[in-house]
């Protein structure tokens, strides 16, 4: 798998549902033209959104100026801001439906992916005591390889002036290599869903694990107050 990126997808590709496209973007090529230089990655682990149909979809509830890229024209990519500290990357299809970009396979500006990734002297692609499967394995270390944020939701992937385009991959029209499939990661609603698709063997898929909830803080209990009930003033 060279991963080596071919022509730009057609615009064509991606107007259907998430579900159909999704697996046909395993072994296509993600290039980011950014001002400190060029990271390109193979993509290796993706998940279907299938927009007002799909409750753990974004679009689901209708638009928002959060969501606003996927009721676009298809081809474009919606990136959004989780957790208060990561980004992640979508790519938006027909009938507002979109493909997360889970994990890939750097194969271009490894150096530059590793400098971002781990900011410190690094011995190697991987950086130091960091295996280069690790770059870009998980939609938030993905982003951060590639530098996508905020400033690219909205881009057109299939325009040649991007700076962030996706591009057929050395196997096209088909995958590289055999793709599994099963449940998305981080969900809570339609969670057997099997529309995470990845390419069985390759190491940078990112690990499956069930959605967790988040803990609330425990608020502190005032105790009683003195006489009436009321609290003391």
């Amino acid at each position: 798998m060279s991963g080596t990126a071919g022509s730009l997808l057609p615009r064509e590709f991606f107007d259907g549902p998430a579900p159909e496209i999704a697996p046909a973007l395993l072994g296509c090529v993600l290039t980011h033209d950014s001002p400190d230089g060029t990271v390109a990655a193979m993509i290796t682990e993706v998940e279907a959104y299938a927009g007002r149909g799909d409750p753990a979809s974004h679009a689901y509830r209708g638009q928002t100026p959060r969501n606003a890229v996927m009721f676009g024209p298809p081809g474009h990519l919606y990136v959004y801001f989780t957790y208060g500290m990561h980004f992640c990357a979508n790519l938006v299809c027909g009938s507002v439906s979109a493909v997360l970009l889970r994990a890939g396979r750097i194969t271009e500006g490894a150096s530059l992916a590793a400098a971002r990734r781990w900011p410190q002297p690094a011995a190697g692609a991987g950086g130091r005591g960091h295996p280069e499967r690790d770059l870009a394995r998980g939609p938030a270390r993905l982003c951060q390889a590639l530098s996508i944020g905020r400033a690219l939701d909205g881009a057109d992937a299939v325009d040649p002036r991007s700076p962030l385009r996706v591009s057929a991959g050395s196997t096209y029209p088909g995958p590289a290599g055999p793709v599994r499939s099963g449940p998305r990661v981080g969900i809570s609603q339609a969670v057997d869903v099997p529309w995470r698709f990845w390419l069985d063997g390759d190491d940078s898929v990112s690990p499956y694990r069930t959605f967790t909830p988040r803990r609330g803080r425990v608020k502190p209990v005032t105790g009683p107050g003195p006489g009436s009930g009321t609290m003391p003033g």
